[in-house]
């Protein structure tokens, strides 16, 4: 059985057959299965026959899949399954592209804008990726659009030109094409096989966001809750809203848990300035709640030790949250530097209403999550470089580690994203004066996705693994910690959890833990 540019190594074949046998979901999102006889690719869980190994290759990408001229299966659509795990598990180059790429970068700058933020060329950078992935830059994108067409055609009644243009296409025909060619059928054929949906306002997106579960709602919804900056976001047990701004405009976004007991779905709910920004929208909704993780496997490395398996019975699905704006996470992250959660909530709630631009009651923004109304967006890192002085308060020498940070990264000085290179990452924020590993390292946690981060720092973390018996100071804990790797960033969220002040976080226990949708 022949191995092809993009195709999973040989020795994972064996495991990924076992995997459609069983139809097991925990793969959805992390190849896919082409059959040669009908010409289609299908998702793992696929509920069709499995087709027999003589007939079957296998895929990293869907896109690779298109390229070597399979189409979607119109049973399973596996273009709606969730996002691989892997891309935020790696920090080699192709993970960097991938991650960039789910961003819009190739839609707002082009292959070369992508190569340029990768230190590559243009022909070397697509040459890496079509050879471990099967599909260069533009073919990646162009899955990527093609997904980002199917959820609008299902979930909206816009007209085919307004989601040609907001999945990112150039023009109609263009996403005529490419639906046909993806998957199978033209663009109302896709539409008319919808469920019904939610009804939205005018000017609103419904949409419902995949995941794999177990997923700790209580504890993703708590934490941001928790750490919600007044006026820029709001959130309860069950919602969470916020402003952002996107290359097209301001917009808001709110994602909602739905279920009882056993509830399983979430879903966001967002209105735009240009219809274009959906897709970078998704990309970061996804990281901000770590929607592409794979708690199954996260939960079994963690429950192998003995003093993490009753942390791990109780919060099943535990998620690392992400960041949906890099820079604003990094100057979140030094105005939190040794002060409480809320006394970070009122200086950055203060600094928002004095420097951040007021958002405009004609965007609908819903006034209800918490109870409270969105009314600004953050402030810009230009406008906390020339008036965060003003604003301000508290020690001198961290106002000027705040001011001086958004200096560097309003005049590109610093330049930070979800496609950076962590090490090179690290070290361009410790050289910011008012940095330290404690910041460096829970930047590149929130901002990369990675998920082996600790930080042994952490005063809430060292008080919950002295309750859930672990070394309580730096050191050992450090030390014990490396056998959870590469997990160690989930080994924090449990430990942040088992802390008596961050526990407060987490809503009522009668609120679900959602399992994998339906």
């Amino acid at each position: 059985m022949g191995i092809t540019a993009g195709v999973l190594a040989p020795q994972g074949f064996d495991e990924r057959y076992r995997a459609i046998q069983s139809r097991d979901r925990r793969f959805d999102g992390q190849f896919v299965t082409a059959v040669r006889t009908t010409g289609i690719y299908c998702r793992p869980s696929c509920p069709a026959r499995t087709p027999h190994e003589r007939n079957v290759t296998f895929f990293a990408t869907s896109a690779a899949a298109h390229e070597a001229g399979y189409r979607a299966c119109k049973r399973c659509l596996p273009e709606a399954a969730p996002g691989s795990p892997a891309w935020d598990q790696r920090g080699d180059v192709t993970a960097r592209a991938m991650r960039l790429i789910a961003d819009g970068v190739v839609d707002r700058e082009g292959v070369p804008g992508l190569a340029r933020r990768l230190g590559y060329s243009t022909r070397h950078l697509t040459r890496l990726l079509t050879a471990e992935l099967g599909a260069g830059p533009l073919a990646l994108s162009r899955a990527q659009r093609a997904h980002t067409a199917r959820l609008l055609l299902v979930a909206t009644d816009l007209p085919s030109a307004d989601v040609a243009f907001a999945a990112g296409f150039t023009s109609v025909r263009q996403f005529t094409d490419t639906i046909g060619e993806v998957f199978g059928m033209p663009p109302l054929a896709l539409r008319a096989r919808r469920r019904t949906g939610h009804d939205a306002p005018a000017g609103t997106l419904d949409l419902v966001l995949p995941f794999r579960g177990p997923l700790d709602a209580p504890g993703l919804f708590g934490w941001m809750r928790a750490h919600a900056v007044p006026g820029v976001e709001a959130g309860d047990a069950r919602t969470f809203a916020r402003t952002v701004r996107l290359d097209g405009g301001p917009a808001w976004f709110e994602v909602r848990c739905e279920g009882g007991p056993h509830g399983d779905r979430l879903r966001l709910r967002t209105r735009l300035t240009a219809l274009g920004d959906l897709g970078a929208l998704l990309a970061r909704v996804r990281r901000l709640f770590d929607l592409d993780a794979d708690p199954i496997a996260v939960d079994a490395a963690l429950s192998q030790h003995d003093q993490l398996r009753p942390l791990v019975r109780d919060i099943p699905g535990v998620r690392v949250p992400g960041a949906v704006d890099a820079p604003e996470m990094l100057l979140r992250a030094i105005i939190g530097q040794q002060i409480s959660v809320a006394a970070a909530r009122t200086a950055m709630g203060r600094l928002a209403a004095a420097l951040g631009e007021p958002f405009a009651v004609d965007r609908q923004a819903p006034a209800n999550a918490g109870g409270a109304v969105l009314t600004h967006l953050f402030p810009t890192p230009r406008a906390i470089a020339e008036h965060g002085g003003e604003v301000l308060t508290g020690p001198r020498a961290r106002i000027r580690a705040i001011v001086g940070a958004a200096s560097a990264l309003a005049d590109g000085t610093l330049a930070l994203g979800p496609g950076d290179d962590a090490a090179e990452q690290r070290r361009a924020l410790l050289a910011l004066p008012g940095v330290g590993p404690w910041t460096a390292d829970y930047v590149r946690m929130r901002v990369l996705g990675d998920p082996d981060v600790f930080l042994p720092g952490d005063v809430a973390a060292r008080t919950g693994a002295a309750a859930a018996g672990l070394p309580g100071e730096p050191r050992g804990l450090t030390a014990w910690a490396e056998r959870t790797a590469p997990w160690r960033s989930y080994l924090m969220a449990h430990l942040w959890f088992a802390a008596p002040v961050t526990r407060a976080w987490r809503v009522a226990a009668s609120d679900p833990i959602l399992q994998e949708p339906r």
